[in-house]
């Protein structure tokens, strides 16, 4: 549960000598602990500086300092890890109400889901007046909280990191109004390009139909196959079985779970047309020897790069590496916005010219559909997140690279722990282990309050929707064994150290027992 701090409880939490500042300074450790936020409303800004000037006018000390100066100080100081919640615009009206601040906080607990926050208050009347959604320090304290739980992927947290950028960007988009194709969109696009090296971005509406509008301007079609692994989500080669083409499967290497170049070229026939690797977990395949297989064959590369974006192979990023690199802005992807997003990216300026046209229903000029494309555009709301959230990208990615080793170190004599080969750098995507008996390994987690997932529980070639192209449990050994024994652990840049440490020992003492 959140906190929204009335200005009495700020006070009592920067007054030195209040007595009762040790209950809301207990108040609000609870409420971090367990995964809450403290706020304090914009509206009450102005009556707290006001308030604090005289309440703590003995504390300003040397007459020649500025009062405001020093009271922002002890504002700050006394309320790290406090954020401002920012007001919408129907919580202004509040001009004929007897206590506006009240109004105002009264009004803003709305936003939050029934029994998701309450007003920390010693006010009377508005303990009186919402006595389920205000309450004192010490009635807070007295609540009884669940266990802190650890997220599996913590947005929260990663959005606290960026709320004013993120709320600033929401705003301008909400002004202009241009809500598909917007400014905002052609910088990400800019953005996004330069940090991949490459010439050229498209953003478009989904990582699905990323690999779907890559596959559309490489011309392939029925009769067509693509290469591909049978070791990752349904989407990479669904794309190519929805454009007719035929998938072709072919193993995975057992140490990095890309696939294993060694079996391309015994998989091309008359009718390849391309090779689709996916970048599994945050690592890039072993793009020199495909890229090497392609050339020699004449085949176009397309990376599927939805969980590895900020990775690097040799020195050069995922999406830099192939032909086109397609990669995903799903919520939970290193990379997520706050919905469905993707990008294609190259050095192939008709290529790039061709995406831009399918993605907008082949259309070069308005009403003048030179292609058969589809509506694969990306919000303008959605390039406004992704633009903040790239801001903090390179220093997100350092956070994963450190926790997936100090993972590693940890589980390494208990479990099969991801491989990363010396040439490349993983963004962690997702910090997948091996075990054996990993049903109950996974409920004695879950007893713990540690959430975990499989990614993938049943190879593509094992998949129904895949049973035309008959393939046979067996046919690709590794995958499969993959499939009966991966399991993924909490990973996000924001993982504390004592949460990993408690994900360790429960993960040591499952395996085991």
């Amino acid at each position: 549960m959140d906190i929204i701090l009335h200005t009495d409880i700020v006070i009592d939490l920067c007054d030195r000598n209040s007595p009762q500042a040790a209950a809301s300074r207990q108040a609000i450790r609870l409420c971090q602990g367990h995964g809450g936020r403290a706020w304090i409303h914009v509206g009450s800004a102005q009556g707290l500086g006001e308030r604090l000037r005289t309440h703590l006018l003995s504390e300003v000390g040397d007459a020649g300092q500025d009062p405001s100066a020093r009271v922002s100080g002890i504002i700050r100081e006394c309320l790290a890890g406090v954020q401002w919640l920012a007001a919408l615009s129907g919580e202004g009206d509040v001009l004929d109400a007897k206590d506006p601040e009240a109004a105002q906080l009264l009004r803003a607990i709305d936003r939050f889901p029934p029994g998701g926050a309450a007003i920390l208050t010693r006010n009377t009347a508005i303990l009186e007046t919402a006595p389920g959604q205000a309450m004192t320090p010490e009635a807070y304290c007295e609540r009884t909280f669940a266990p802190p739980s650890i997220p599996f992927v913590d947005l929260a947290a990663q959005q606290d990191e960026i709320r004013p950028h993120l709320e600033k960007n929401l705003h301008r988009v909400l002004l202009h109004g241009r809500y598909v194709s917007g400014p905002e969109v052609t910088e990400l696009e800019d953005r996004l390009a330069r940090y991949a090296g490459v010439g050229h971005c498209v953003a478009v509406s989904s990582g699905t139909d990323a690999l779907l509008i890559a596959l559309m301007a490489l011309g392939i079609g029925p009769g067509d196959e693509v290469i591909t692994t049978p070791f990752t989500f349904i989407a990479t080669a669904e794309t190519i079985a929805i454009l007719g083409a035929r998938p072709v499967f072919v193993d995975i290497d057992p140490a990095t779970y890309n696939i294993d170049p060694q079996g391309i070229h015994a998989a091309i026939t008359p009718r390849t047309r391309a090779i689709l690797p996916v970048s599994l977990y945050g690592q890039c395949a072993d793009f020199d020897r495909i890229n090497e297989i392609a050339r020699r064959h004449g085949l176009a590369v397309v990376e599927d790069a939805a969980q590895s974006f900020g990775a690097t192979y040799k020195g050069r990023p995922s999406c830099s590496l192939s032909t086109i690199g397609c990669t995903s802005f799903f919520p939970s992807k290193p990379m997520g916005c706050y919905g469905e997003g993707g990008a294609c990216l190259t050095d192939d300026a008709d290529l790039a010219e061709k995406m831009r046209r399918i993605r907008d229903h082949g259309q070069d000029r308005r009403y003048h559909h030179a292609v058969i494309g589809l509506n694969g555009r990306l919000d303008t709301l959605q390039a406004a997140v992704l633009l903040a959230k790239l801001e903090i990208l390179p220093r997100e990615i350092q956070a994963r690279g450190r926790i997936g080793q100090r993972y590693s170190v940890l589980l390494s004599d208990v479990a099969v722990v991801p491989h990363i080969e010396p040439w490349n750098t993983s963004v962690y995507a997702q910090y997948t282990i091996q075990v054996e008996d990993r049903e109950r390994v996974q409920a004695k987690l879950h007893g713990h309050g540690i959430p975990t997932a499989v990614h993938y529980p049943i190879p593509l070639h094992m998949q129904p929707a895949f049973s035309y192209l008959g393939y046979a449990k067996g046919d690709f050994p590794v995958a499969e064994r993959a499939a009966e024994r991966v399991l993924s652990l909490p990973m996000h840049p924001y993982l504390k150290e004592e949460d990993l440490e408690r994900i360790c020992r429960a993960v040591r003492q499952a395996v085991r027992e």
